[in-house]
């Protein structure tokens, strides 16, 4: 076999799946092609392009809403109006670090979140006012965990199940291939939650959380109401069994979403020692002359996440 072949087998037996966040979505097809062009800019910015590579997208903006995104639609009054379509870097590559001041800030409002959501007299209101911003602010979440979906065609069934069993069959069709799941936002709760409690059985080799809401307090009750387990403060949940190599979690500190940025001081590793490892990066996505730091394709062509995607193609 020559070496062009060894390589083109190797790449078969590996497959990236990602799933993607929160509120709408363009088509399928043209949100799976964005994520492809994407991830191919960030492999061309780091000087290893690969052209091919198998991919494939849970898609569940379907569930949720009953006509995608139309990048056809100007008016940006319209719930079909496209507002972070997939546009290719302007910026070069350079040395990046992360702000200090910022850090300190998050960290600080973290521990103030924390001792407010833990603090026995003002607790469940502050419960209540987070409920109701998630509901005001985050309609997915909030339907995620507490409703049907919203679609006529799906409205029969529970949210949470339905969204699960996409990922789920996406991780049971490819479980014998070695597997990088890259999911943002929302979809990072999806992804813990399907490894954890659907499908523990199928191994996957690199989970990556860009842009993850993980962390937050009321998520992590969540995730320990779910196991039967009473949430305390500085309470660690196990990361997922089924994580073989790596775990790895990138931020950007101007990200609200991901506000909380350190994973690894909310989930203790798993048997095998992994557990969450943070990277602050600085994501480039600009629409319409505007910064957007929560958005898809500026974390996934930034350079740390593009040299995770390349060491797991090429790796072996």
């Amino acid at each position: 076999m020559s070496i062009v072949d060894s390589i083109k087998s190797l790449f078969e037996r590996k497959i990236i799946i990602g799933i993607h966040g929160l509120e709408n979505k363009p088509p399928r097809d043209l949100l799976e092609q964005w994520w492809r062009e994407s991830i191919k800019e960030g492999l061309v910015r780091i000087g290893h392009p690969v052209r091919k590579f198998n991919f494939e997208l849970v898609y569940w903006a379907d569930y949720f809403y009953e006509r995608p995104q139309d990048p056809s639609v100007t008016d940006r009054r319209s719930p079909y109006y496209l507002d972070d379509p997939y546009i290719a870097s302007d910026r070069p590559v350079s040395d990046f670090k992360p702000s200090a001041i910022r850090k300190k800030v998050l960290d600080f409002l973290e521990k103030q979140l924390d001792n407010l959501f833990f603090d026995e007299k003002r607790g469940m209101q502050f419960e209540k006012i987070t409920n109701f911003i998630i509901r005001r602010l985050f309609r997915d979440l909030d339907v995620y965990y507490h409703k049907n979906c919203v679609t006529a065609r799906y409205a029969t069934m529970k949210a949470k199940d339905a969204i699960r069993n996409e990922l789920a069959k996406a991780l049971h069709k490819h479980r014998r291939k070695k597997i990088l799941l890259v999911a943002h936002s929302m979809g990072t709760i999806i992804s813990y939650d399907v490894l954890a409690h659907v499908v523990p059985d199928v191994k996957v080799d690199t989970f990556i959380t860009i842009g993850s809401p993980l962390g937050l307090p009321l998520i992590m009750k969540k995730i320990f109401e779910e196991r039967g387990i009473a949430f305390r403060k500085d309470a660690s949940a196990p990361s997922p069994e089924n994580i073989r190599g790596r775990w790895l979690n990138y931020s950007d500190l101007r990200d609200p979403v991901a506000a909380n940025y350190n994973l690894s001081d909310d989930f203790s590793p798993n048997s095998r020692g992994v557990g969450p490892v943070d990277c602050l990066i600085e994501n480039d996505y600009v629409f319409e002359k505007k910064s957007h730091p929560h958005k898809l394709y500026g974390y996934l062509r930034v350079p740390p996440v593009s040299w995770a995607i390349y060491n797991f193609l090429k790796g072996k």
